[in-house]
């Protein structure tokens, strides 16, 4: 049986096809619960027998969302995080590989007392566990929200939403709800939408034994009172509860539209639940904000996976976030790496003011990547390093400053002569690739005179890392000497967090992912000092052209 407890939980499905936005849906009412001053947070099950994506290529699944606790989640967790301003942790998301390891453990240590497992009850009563074991978070939570992955009618979906059938009847119908988000498809050919798709999707959602209380529709048109009557007839949901969810500009207007449709309302009358008005003057302000710019820098995000942007969502958002507290709206440039390495003339960097090196694994693309580097460096481009890109940056200053010839990592040049970067003390014998590497929140030293410092504004920072390798204490000696600040330590100084180069404008690079601790109403400082730096690079270029345009007209 399900655990009693006075939180309610939300259960989030989706239908018809896959990406409909089920994650940005699950945050944006996350943020009209919490703004009406509930406990909430969100939980994601992922139905595929991955443990967890850590293992698994960016093309495939977007970019490792990794919590401060080091669990490697999916990239919806970074949207609820951002949405919600909440720290998720090992508990916020769960696989079916998950499901089955921790079942299969207890199988083999006897704990089902002979008894035959089977998806039902055994796989069901699991995934039940993992529900309560959110709630049971010290934080004590009023609301749970729960997205599960995938489209009603994949196979390997199935047990989790049998599981939620169950749970449903447990815990009774006014402590937990159904929300289903489907699509409504728009055929241009007779100008019209159509909501049988969604008929459909609904009908094997009830063949599985949950009724929706809460239909989220997206479409590229609005809907009519009467389609909105027509689709609550036909999936038996009052015509109030179909909510429409339009494509719009900035994903974080969504919580602003289904506010004015009544969303929370309509979720909170269904649980019984009374609440405070909602404050969201500052969600609204964010909007507005983002809305209204018009001032336009240009960075480049030089990196190995551009091809699928979700690869670097954080990265996207932690620009929008900073943008906003610049004043300007940041146009990415995205540019694929491999491509730098037979261009000499750097025709795809002189039109930035900003150049970012993303994370990665691999040798492909590197050499693009430090070429990306050098130019920044030699041209007082502000740069940002992330993870690699800090590698990066310190193989190309050993090379080109230190003179250090044939300077590389030991990840990708075995028996190199300089090993700048090398694998981790630590990491050292480890053979298992998933949930191994350097993973989670670990504390920084910063020095006070440094762009770090006036970034945090405070010597003692946290970051969340996801690495293997690290710079060589070995050479740190003459990497200073040459002018590289290392102006971000370990507590125990023996590792490098966070490089400077001096007399750069903005040139600084940490070991650790802060894209991943970005929140929509409060930019990391490291991005947010980054792109103001941009923004001074540009001012500066745009007057010297100025100047030279009126010495060229004065001595004509």
């Amino acid at each position: 049986m399900a655990k009693k407890s006075r939180t309610k939980y939300i259960f989030i499905t989706g239908g018809v096809v896959s990406s409909l936005g089920k994650g940005i849906a699950s945050s944006s009412l996350g943020v009209l619960l919490k703004s009406r001053g509930f406990k909430v947070t969100i939980h994601k099950f992922d139905p595929y027998i991955n443990v967890d994506p850590g293992t698994m290529s960016p093309f495939q699944h977007g970019e490792v969302f990794v919590t401060d606790d080091g669990t490697e989640t999916d990239l919806d967790i970074g949207h609820y995080e951002r949405f919600i301003d909440e720290n998720m942790s090992n508990k916020n998301n769960t696989t079916t590989g998950l499901i089955y390891q921790s079942v299969i453990n207890k199988e083999r240590s006897g704990k089902y007392l002979g008894k035959t497992v089977q998806v039902v009850p055994h796989i069901t009563q699991e995934i039940k566990n993992r529900i309560v074991n959110v709630t049971n978070d010290k934080n004590g939570f009023d609301i749970i929200i729960s997205e599960i992955g995938g489209t009603v009618g994949d196979i390997e979906g199935l047990p989790f939403l049998e599981a939620i059938r169950q749970f449903r009847l447990e815990s009774g119908r006014t402590n937990t709800l159904s929300i289903h988000v489907t699509l409504i498809p728009y055929l241009s050919t007779t100008q019209e939408l159509k909501t049988k798709p969604t008929q459909h999707s609904v009908m094997r959602l009830r063949e599985i034994g949950i009724q929706p209380d809460i239909l989220i529709c997206r479409t590229v048109s609005p809907l009519t009172k009467d389609m909105k009557e027509k689709i609550g007839l036909f999936c038996s949901v009052p015509s109030s509860s179909v909510i429409e969810a339009r494509d719009v500009s900035s994903i974080y207007e969504v919580p602003l539209i289904f506010e004015k449709q009544g969303l929370a309302d309509i979720v909170l009358k269904h649980l019984r639940l009374k609440s405070a008005e909602p404050n969201l003057k500052k969600w609204k302000g964010l909007v507005r904000k983002i809305k209204s710019l018009e001032d336009v820098v240009r960075i480049g995000i030089c990196g190995k996976y551009t091809a699928l942007r979700d690869a670097y969502k954080s990265i996207i958002e932690s620009f929008v976030h900073a943008g906003v507290e610049n004043n300007v709206k940041v146009d990415i440039k995205w540019i694929e790496a491999e491509c730098l390495e037979e261009d000499n003339s750097y025709k795809e960097l002189k039109d930035l003011s900003g150049i970012l090196i993303p994370g990665g694994f691999g040798e492909r693309g590197i050499e693009g990547k430090m070429k990306a580097v050098k130019y920044a460096r030699e041209n007082k481009v502000p740069f940002m390093g992330i993870c690699l890109g800090l590698q990066c940056a310190v193989i190309e200053f050993a090379r080109n400053i230190c003179k250090l010839n044939g300077a590389h990592s030991s990840e990708f040049k075995k028996n190199v002569k300089h090993p700048v970067i090398d694998l981790m003390l630590e990491q050292r014998g480890v053979k298992d690739k998933g949930g191994t590497m350097r993973l989670g929140a670990y504390p920084c030293i910063l020095k006070t005179n440094s762009k770090a410092y006036e970034a945090y504004k405070k010597v003692v920072i946290s970051e969340r890392h996801r690495h293997r390798y690290e710079v060589n204490n070995d050479y740190r000696e003459i990497l200073e000497k040459n002018g590289m600040v290392f102006s971000g330590l370990s507590p125990d100084e023996k590792l490098v967090e966070i490089i400077e180069i001096k007399n750069h404008p903005w040139f600084v690079a940490g070991q650790f992912h802060p894209e991943l601790k970005s929140r929509a109403i409060k930019a990391h400082p490291m991005f947010r000092e980054f792109v103001k730096a941009a923004k001074k690079y540009r001012n500066s270029k745009r007057k010297k052209s100025r100047t030279t345009e009126k010495k060229a007209v004065s001595n004509k």
